[in-house]
């Protein structure tokens, strides 16, 4: 009987195996880092800030740019970027907000012909890049003009302000003590992280943003995925949308303008690299909060929003510097 000998693994590979792991844990665990740090000195600096009103004020104010940064997650690691989810947040603001005032339906049924909406944005949005090989800046940079346009010709230009106080519901009520919209912020970073983690999607959208051709090579169905993936980030963006009206009872067509880029930056500052197959929707949200934490220290301390920008912009920089960094070591 022949005795079949195990070989250890050689010394450079567990090596090797080692830093990966190391690298992969320190960049998760850098933006919690920074959260606490950041915490840390404003509740230094502000008795206002460690308060429960204001931690809630907080969660309530990054909830509309954290579900965009959970759809914009799954985009940004299969090297794509979907600047439409801002339009995207203003015409189903307005679809929601019509459908209500004009037509009579309650918010159950509104909100998920709003999200709907959004999905079919990112199902053209997805066709384009797919379909007609268009790059997704081009393509969802079109879509971003077609969405404003189509609020804009719905409402005349007008916001939409007949609005009963229950619509008003979704984005101020509480339950179990929270927030309505931050629970819908958990609710999608839930689900979308098990679909990163445990479903064949998310291995595929990992594959395709690591290496397209090899995905390709390996049997994935790129274009089909990809469709997938723009389709979720829509849906999210129109529930974003719904959120944002809610909150104001106004359905405004130039509502979240300026929400891709935040978006986008949240995902950037919690880790998910712009070159793709790297990021997580833990991350994204962690970096929905420190935008969150900085812009709310500074309000707290009296700091001109003029600077607020600068301050989130030098973090963009460092947080696209360190990925700069982390890529040129592991080549």
């Amino acid at each position: 009987m022949t005795q079949v000998v195990e070989q250890a693994p050689r010394p450079q590979a567990v090596a090797v195996l080692s830093q990966e792991r190391l690298r992969s844990f320190s960049q998760g665990i850098a933006p919690f880092l920074f959260l606490i740090l950041i915490s840390a000195v404003l509740s230094a600096v502000s008795e206002h800030f460690l308060t429960v009103g204001n931690i809630l004020t907080i969660l309530l104010q990054i909830s509309v740019v954290g579900i965009l940064a959970v759809g914009q997650t799954m985009v940004l690691i299969t090297a794509g970027v979907d600047l439409s989810v801002g339009g995207i947040v203003g015409l189903s603001g307005v679809v929601s907000a019509l459908l209500i005032s004009s037509l009579g339906l309650s918010l159950g049924l509104a909100l998920p012909i709003a999200v709907v909406v959004g999905l079919l944005c990112g199902l053209i949005n997805g066709l384009l890049i797919t379909g007609l090989n268009m790059p997704p800046f081009i393509a969802t940079l079109g879509m971003m003009g077609v969405t404003r346009g189509l609020a804009q010709v719905l409402t005349g230009g007008i916001a939409v302000y007949d609005l009963p106080a229950s619509f008003g519901w979704l984005g101020n009520a509480r339950l179990l003590g929270l927030p309505v919209p931050v629970l819908f912020l958990i609710a999608a970073a839930i689900v979308v992280g098990i679909v990163l983690r445990k479903t064949p999607l998310g291995r595929y959208t990992y594959a395709i943003g690591s290496n397209l051709e090899a995905a390709r090579m390996s049997g994935v169905n790129v274009a089909r995925q990809l469709v997938k993936v723009y389709m979720i980030s829509g849906g999210l963006a129109g529930l974003a949308g719904v959120i944002l009206a809610s909150r104001t009872t106004v359905g405004s067509p130039t509502g979240g303008e300026g929400y891709e880029l935040d978006a986008i930056a949240a995902c950037v500052i919690g880790g998910t690299s712009l070159f793709g197959g790297v990021g997580s929707v833990l991350g994204s949200v962690v970096g929905a909060a420190l935008m969150g934490l900085i812009r709310n220290g500074c309000n707290l301390l009296n700091v001109s929003t003029f600077w607020q920008l600068i301050v989130v912009g030098v973090i963009i920089w460092i947080a696209v510097a360190w990925d700069q960094y982390r890529r040129k070591r592991a080549w």
